[in-house]
């Protein structure tokens, strides 16, 4: 190859679908993300690899897997596209997109109740919400922003804590007289089972040193906005997740006739990557959340959890 030729930049339609390829592992949804077809894609890619004279992909099956020579070329171009992606964004008017990513129950209890709040604050930016109980690639998927559930470590990531998590029992007012025993009240009305967290019950009464009385008559329900809409039914009690329970508690559809002091030992962070690649926007999102949860008051019920930051270092972004 010429040295005329070496100090061109190589066809920017074929980087354009290796890149893409590279990101997705198919060229396939490749192509979709591009407008393209498949053929379109694979032909490109063949272009860049004549052009830099080797092999950047192992083919297997519908997937692809870059070679060492394809993933070092893809490391070295990677930031570039990162850099023309927030360039772009900043040239495009008043109104920045930020994308975030969190459980479909905190952006229905929690986040969406605020959006006033946001825009109010930050009436440039476009928040762009993606609830999704899956755990989203942020690097692969170019989502700024996730909310994340857990114990605060992501390979890869770096995530700062917003606030923590108590579970505890509620019911509609009135349900259980306000000298109720946990022990009795628990037999005599019917318990409402979280299916995406069977063994809260258990570990309940457990800690509150007692056995868990028989489920057979449970009512078993799917996420917490079922589990409060039943419960402030009168359909039984439930166990309620604060931040997620606080409006209900706040405006009297629900009581916790047993207290909310009970940690359940998980919590809630902000995640994002490589803090250098988050655009200004992204950065006034990420400040304006941590900075809610510092002390807010809502409805009269008050959290206030300092922000901690904690880091995992990886070579995997997820």
């Amino acid at each position: 190859m010429s040295e005329d030729r070496l100090s061109q930049l190589p066809p920017l339609h074929a980087l354009r679908s290796f890149h893409a390829a590279a990101r997705f592992g198919r060229f396939r949804d490749a192509a979709a993300a591009l407008g393209l077809s498949e053929s379109a894609v694979s032909h490109q890619v063949r272009k860049l690899e004549d052009y830099l004279g080797v092999r950047l992909f192992e083919r297997a099956g519908n997937a692809v897997r870059l070679t060492l020579v394809g993933q070092t070329y893809f490391d070295e171009i990677d930031p570039a596209f990162s850099r023309i992606r927030r360039a772009t964004e900043a040239m495009s008017g008043p109104c920045c997109r930020v994308s975030l990513t969190l459980p479909t129950s905190l952006a229905t209890l929690w986040l969406i109740p605020r959006l006033g709040q946001l825009e109010t604050a930050l009436p440039e930016v476009n928040v762009q919400m993606i609830p999704s109980n899956r755990l989203v690639d942020l690097k692969r998927e170019q989502v700024d922003l996730a909310i994340r559930y857990g114990q605060g470590a992501w390979s890869g990531l770096n995530s700062v804590h917003l606030f923590d998590e108590q579970a505890f029992p509620i019911c509609r007012p009135g349900l259980l007289a306000a000298d109720a025993e946990p022990k009795t009240a628990l037999t005599k009305h019917r318990l409402i089972v979280n299916a995406g967290h069977q063994e809260e019950w258990r570990e309940w009464t457990q800690a509150h040193c007692f056995d868990l009385p028989p489920l057979q008559n449970a009512l078993v329900l799917d996420g917490s906005e079922q589990i409060l809409e039943a419960a402030a039914g009168g359909l039984g009690i439930g166990i309620g997740r604060r931040p997620l329970v606080d409006r209900w508690l706040a405006e009297g559809k629900l009581v916790a006739p047993f207290g909310t002091a009970d940690e359940s030992g998980c919590a809630y962070y902000l995640v994002y990557g490589d803090v250098e690649e988050l655009s200004v926007p992204a950065r006034r999102v990420a400040r304006w959340l941590v900075g809610i949860t510092k002390g807010e008051t809502a409805g009269g019920v008050l959290f206030a959890q300092p922000a901690i930051g904690r880091q995992a270092a990886s070579s995997q972004a997820r």
